[in-house]
């Protein structure tokens, strides 16, 4: 009996697998005990290789995707993840743009590293959503899951590249407090996406606002593209 082409998939990214590569992974994905990426598996395979496996297998079905996002393998999930955002980018219908976005907003719970979130939230959420209303982003910024939260707020990255700056404003006043640094960093990137894209001044108002009580690590990721004498000035007084 032929193998199925998601066996042959599988079988393919096992074989661009490195033990080393492996071992490095789980120590720089934080994969101890009570660190963000606990328990996570890798084969140890470099992100050029999965985009380009990912270019080669751009008609998975969706099921056979789902099940590769349900795999304990890292970079099986990011693969699946490369797919969808492929067949999202290259769909002719919102009606399979829809089932693409449906189909990653029930599977959060394997979208579980700051890599998997960033290599797609902007690009299927985000997208989505740009032309519909956004309660869902802050529903997801309400989340108790971390990794829901960083898709809230990398999913306006698709609306800051567009020049827009409202959606990223609104989600960052909800995460202003957070206490997880892949939280504060994600947010702090935006702002300063927003300072970069749409204008500075907007940028300077909600830090103006807010430098004096965000978490050290947000305003230093969201200064990094001022110049020397505003980062001093709100690093002196924060």
């Amino acid at each position: 009996m032929p193998h199925s082409e998601l066996y042959t998939l599988q079988q393919e990214v096992r074989s661009l697998g490195t033990k080393e590569r492996a071992k490095n992974s789980v120590w720089f994905f934080k994969t101890g005990a009570g660190q963000y990426g606990e328990g996570d598996v890798f084969i140890g395979v470099t992100v050029p290789s999965l985009r380009k496996v990912a270019r080669a297998y751009a008609q998975l079905s969706v099921v056979d995707i789902e099940t590769l996002l349900h795999s304990p393998e890292h970079e099986f999930r990011l693969l699946a993840l490369y797919i969808l955002v492929g067949q999202f980018q290259k769909a002719k219908s919102d009606e399979v743009r829809e089932t693409i976005y449906d189909l990653y907003l029930a599977n959060t719970q394997w979208i579980n590293n700051w890599d998997l979130v960033d290599s797609s939230a902007g690009y299927i959420v985000g997208e989505f959503l740009k032309n519909r209303p956004k309660k869902i982003l802050t529903t997801l910024a309400h989340s108790k899951s971390l990794w829901e939260r960083r898709i809230a707020i990398i999913s306006t990255f698709a609306y800051i590249k567009n020049g827009d700056a409202t959606d990223a404003i609104e989600i960052a006043r909800i995460l202003l407090h957070d206490p997880h640094d892949l939280i504060q960093k994600a947010v702090g990137w935006m702002l300063r996406e927003v300072g970069k894209r749409c204008s500075e001044k907007s940028e300077l108002q909600f830090l103006d606002e807010h430098y004096k009580t965000m978490p050290r690590t947000m305003l230093r990721y969201a200064i990094e593209r001022l110049s020397g004498e505003q980062r001093k000035r709100y690093m002196t007084k924060g």
